[in-house]
């Protein structure tokens, strides 16, 4: 049995939720719907969220951050996702970035990068998906080829969020070919080298803010200095990497489905059918019951993978659990939420289809629900 169910929120961090809770209600929020009617990728909200340390909060004070507890990151990126899905999904992938170059970068690396992407002066990416490689790294083609003044890097990286827009990307790459996908390496390359072309945005169903784009390389030379700790522990950085990551995208999942809840709540009060306030009706009313309690049994199961981050301990299980169960709920109660407003629930008036639309990604992206049932089953042990 189980019994690792630890799960400690101080006061700080509940003070810290407060604020970005507001700060998200106030500013991000109504910007979500142009974002999202335009695609128009999230730069302006970048400096605001900066301004609040908010573009390092997955750092230590060291390196630029704020240094705040993983129990506190996780609230944070889920009172961010529920003003706006396109803008935490631009500051997520910019920590798949970040938390890449401080898992596995030195100090010289850190320092070059870390406190620029803190204050929001750089922004970065994540690159580790290819057209023929999703979610089986096995697959990776993209090669980095060492000589005496640095690596040549070829290959194409695809879905990559942020790109377009961002100063550099962490880039997952074969340097021993013999090896394969057991030496991946990871170096940091700026988007501004010759040899890197980066092509138009992909017109995506939601998160239409959060752009994504396909990014080659034509033998891009990158320095020596730029390898992310030794060659071939790459593939080790990167699960890490996605661990955290998992645990942010049970974060987005549970503030977005918190949104569509508290919208569905509001709306059944103040519609009348018969005179009555449509959530005195048994079938609403018990609706609403179970998106409620299936929203807290996943935001505990999210929680519980940030206290085990917070730890210091490995927490692929917990990751997993949490981004699966929570991707699938964040479908159901979106979904149920523009049911119970009917036909007002379809049309682009209320935010209600744009939950619908920007949750979907989640089952897909940093691991598909398929992949993260494979990790959970992978880390069972027998009694």
């Amino acid at each position: 049995m189980n019994t690792d169910f630890n799960i400690e929120i101080t006061e700080d961090d509940l003070a810290l939720y407060e604020v970005v809770k507001k700060f998200s209600d106030t500013e991000l929020k109504p910007l979500a719907r142009e974002v999202d009617e335009n695609a128009s990728f999230v730069s302006k909200q970048i400096p605001m969220l900066a301004e609040l340390g908010l573009m390092g909060m997955n750092l230590p004070e060291l390196w630029g951050g704020p240094g705040i507890s993983p129990i506190a990151l996780y609230l944070a990126v889920e009172a961010i996702a529920a003003g706006c899905g396109s803008t935490v999904s631009m500051l997520t992938a910019h920590f798949l970035a970040t938390d890449s170059i401080l898992l596995g970068g030195d100090d010289d690396l850190k320092g070059r990068y870390l406190p620029d992407a803190a204050s929001g002066q750089k922004l970065g990416c994540f690159g580790l998906t290819e057209p023929r490689a999703g979610s089986n790294p096995a697959d990776m083609k993209t090669r980095a080829v060492k000589t005496d003044s640095g690596y040549r890097v070829t290959g194409v990286k695809h879905f990559i969020t942020n790109a377009g827009h961002a100063d550099f990307i962490v880039l997952y790459c074969i340097t021993d070919p013999e090896k394969a996908h057991r030496d991946i390496s990871a170096l940091v390359v700026d988007l501004n080298s010759d040899g890197i072309s980066i092509g138009k945005p992909e017109d995506t169903m939601g998160l239409k803010g959060g752009h994504i784009f396909e990014v080659s390389f034509d033998s891009v030379l990158v320095p020596l200095d730029n390898l992310l700790g030794e060659e071939g522990t790459g593939f080790k950085t990167a699960m890490k990497v996605l661990d955290n990551g998992r645990a942010e995208v049970a974060a987005m999942c549970t503030g977005i489905a918190g949104a569509a809840l508290r919208e569905a709540v509001d709306w059944s009060e103040q519609r009348q059918i018969g005179g009555q306030a449509l959530r005195t009706y048994q079938g609403v009313a018990w609706q609403l019951a179970d998106m409620a309690t299936q929203l807290d049994a996943a935001r505990l199961l999210g929680l519980r993978a940030a206290s085990k981050r917070k730890l210091g301990v490995r927490f692929s299980k917990e990751a997993s659990m949490a981004k699966l169960f929570c991707s699938e709920m964040a479908a159901r109660v979106t979904d149920g939420a523009l049911q119970i407003h009917g036909g007002y629930g379809y049309t682009r008036e209320i935010a209600l289809e744009r939950y619908v639309r920007d949750v979907r990604i989640m089952r897909i992206f940093e691991g598909s629900s398929e992949v993260q049932r494979s990790i959970i089953a992978g880390n069972l042990q027998a009694t």
